[in-house]
């Protein structure tokens, strides 16, 4: 009998429980250091040791990507729990908050991703078409329950909180942008 090579095994649960946890520290720590902290702390805080951190993740920059695309599936899944768990416009106010704090750690991240070798065009291409679906989704549903006017256009809504977290430079600029969230929604109903 064949033993399965090690591409082929699956990683054990505590292997699994040490990237999240790399990840969930790492995201912190680049949000709130302006991505200048070092690997070896993030292991630190993670709580694991600096091999288990350069297992998982070889380089920096394989460390970034992993951040920004585990909050890229975050959002793309909150969409979809979203969706089982709420009325239609409940659903999308709630996903809508959850991407102005996505905005807040890409903010932080995108220059370090920008700066990968080879670019992160691909990235944010990838990135970019989870959100598009997850928002049109959310949309459509919204508009299909008479919450939302049917010609609104899903990107007006990204594009109004992208533009909010680009221009804000205040400290409470994410308080804000979610207060905003509820005027966008306003703005969206069904005209009488």
């Amino acid at each position: 009998m064949n033993e399965p090579t090690p591409k082929e095994r699956k990683p054990r649960a505590d292997a699994l429980r040490n990237r999240e946890r790399i990840l969930e520290v790492a995201k912190t720590a680049f949000t709130h250091a302006q991505g200048e902290i070092s690997l070896e702390e993030v292991a630190r805080q993670a709580g694991v040791g600096v091999g288990t951190l350069y297992r998982h993740f070889p380089t920096r920059d394989a460390l970034l990507e992993s951040v920004y695309r585990a909050e890229v599936e975050r959002l793309a899944e909150e969409a979809r729990k979203l969706t089982d768990s709420l009325p239609p416009l409940e659903a999308l106010r709630a996903w809508m908050t959850l991407f102005i704090d996505y905005i807040a750690t890409k903010k932080i991240i995108a220059p370090a991703l920008n700066s990968i070798v080879g670019g992160s065009t691909k990235l944010f291409e990838s990135s970019g078409a989870q959100i598009m679906d997850a928002i049109h989704s959310l949309v459509a549903r919204a508009v299909a329950s008479g919450d939302i006017r049917a010609d609104l256009d899903p990107l007006d809504l990204l594009r109004a909180l992208v533009g909010v977290s680009n221009v804000a430079s205040a400290p409470d600029w994410q308080q804000s942008a979610k207060r905003l969230v509820d005027i966008l929604l306003l703005g969206s109903r069904p005209q009488d």
